[in-house]
């Protein structure tokens, strides 16, 4: 995304910006909590790596499916109701989670999660911008920055806490989003919002569209792979919380490196649909080695990393393509197709889990591989309808500043 050209008020804001910034911080280290202590909760409950693996799924089927609803429950009741209703969600659910006694309930009990989540990061970049100084381009930097923070910390605070006990990191999320939901009930405060209320088709309406309907297609099996990744490698790696928290704490943070400066710089240079043309290919290359060299814990870290660089320059660019995709209004479009790449997400880990456990760690990296190839044989065909993509986009507005963070949150 080209948000450069605004950068001298990035690290000046109101509190307000501040409390919904930290808060979105927190939210993102969710996504890669759970990693670190995955092989504990299924020693602890007696759990088969698959059963483990529904953690990441009903949290992202929920988000998924959440997401087709947030807008048209932002758009009545407003933003701050509906970041606060999230971020209580989240505080109760995580909550449950650690008081769990069964894989079960703390499959469930993600579920509720994956909805407090749809609801907070559907609306947090918008609030963000709202209040933000120096503009919309700032104001995703400083959402950017959020990002890659939480994605990094995430698995880092789980293997720390996970070294106690696999409870530990879901203490740690309710205390962090206990002062969260504090900190946007006291400081987020201004005049009364004007609100446009969104239809509840809109969503499914914009899947109809053909060239969102690529983006979403090649984003649902784009997400199989990045998922298979993160969800499934903390098995055969054969570390203990500490190790995998710092193996994703480096995949996190490389992730965010490509996405905040790389995939702007390659977008300066190449067409967004070259980009991506030209990333997946390398992201399956990337996969398929971590199959083969998978008994190497040593290299499966390399991949792994590597993966991070290579997820980072795609998430950016593919939420960049949607935003451009169609004259629908953004926030909707990328509603919709982020429901579908989350859905994906869901898929994944026990997809691999069941392979892993049919055949061996190999295949698992393979499907992947193929997931992401498919991704990039669904964009090829479809270059002519998402031509348009490529031409210059117009400024950011806050609309555009909503989809990118919808967009991102995957």
């Amino acid at each position: 995304m080209r948000v450069s050209t605004t950068t001298t008020s990035v690290w000046k804001q109101p509190a307000q910006v501040w409390a919904v910034a930290f808060a979105c911080v927190v939210a993102f280290m969710g996504i890669g909590l759970v990693d670190p202590i995955l092989p504990a909760i299924a020693e602890s409950l007696q759990a088969s790596p698959f059963e483990t693996e529904l953690l990441f799924t009903s949290y992202l089927a929920v988000t998924g499916l959440a997401m087709l609803v947030t807008s048209w429950i932002s758009s009545r009741i407003g933003a701050k109701k509906t970041l606060l209703i999230g971020l209580a969600l989240i505080v109760v659910f995580a909550l449950f989670c650690a008081l769990s006694g069964s894989v079960d309930a703390v499959i469930g009990f993600r579920a509720g999660w994956g909805l407090g989540n749809a609801l907070f990061i559907s609306t947090a970049l918008a609030t963000i911008v709202g209040a933000a100084s120096g503009g919309s381009s700032a104001a995703i930097i400083l959402y950017e920055a959020a990002l890659g923070l939480g994605i990094a910390i995430g698995p880092l605070l789980g293997g720390l806490l996970g070294e106690q006990s696999w409870r530990a990191p879901f203490f740690g999320v309710v205390v962090l989003m206990a002062v969260a939901f504090l900190a946007v009930l006291v400081l987020l405060r201004g005049p009364g919002e004007k609100r446009t209320p969104v239809p509840f088709s809109a969503p499914f309406k914009a899947l109809g569209r053909p060239a969102l309907a690529i983006l979403a297609v090649a984003a649902f099996f784009y997400n199989i792979g990045f998922f298979i990744l993160l969800a499934f490698s903390p098995f055969p790696l054969g570390f203990g919380a500490m190790g995998i928290g710092f193996t994703f704490f480096g995949w996190g943070l490389a992730l965010a490196i490509t996405s905040v400066w790389v995939a702007p710089l390659l977008m300066r240079r190449m067409s967004r649909t070259s980009v991506i043309l030209s990333v997946l290919p390398l992201l399956a290359i990337d996969l398929i080695v971590a199959g083969f060299l998978v008994e190497s814990a040593a290299a499966l870290v390399v991949c792994i990393v590597i993966g991070g660089l290579l997820l980072g320059i795609m998430n950016t660019v593919l939420t960049e393509a949607v935003m451009e995709a169609t004259d629908l209004p953004r926030s909707v479009a990328s509603s919709a197709y982020s429901s579908v790449r989350f859905l994906g997400g869901a898929i994944a880990p026990p997809l691999a889990a069941a392979l892993w456990h049919a055949f061996n760690a190999t295949i698992p990296y393979v499907v992947a591989a193929v997931a992401v190839l498919i991704a990039a044989l669904t964009v090829f065909l479809g270059r002519r309808i998402l031509s348009h993509i490529d031409d210059e986009p117009e400024d950011a507005t806050a609309e555009d500043a909503e989809a990118i963070l919808i967009g991102d949150a995957a």
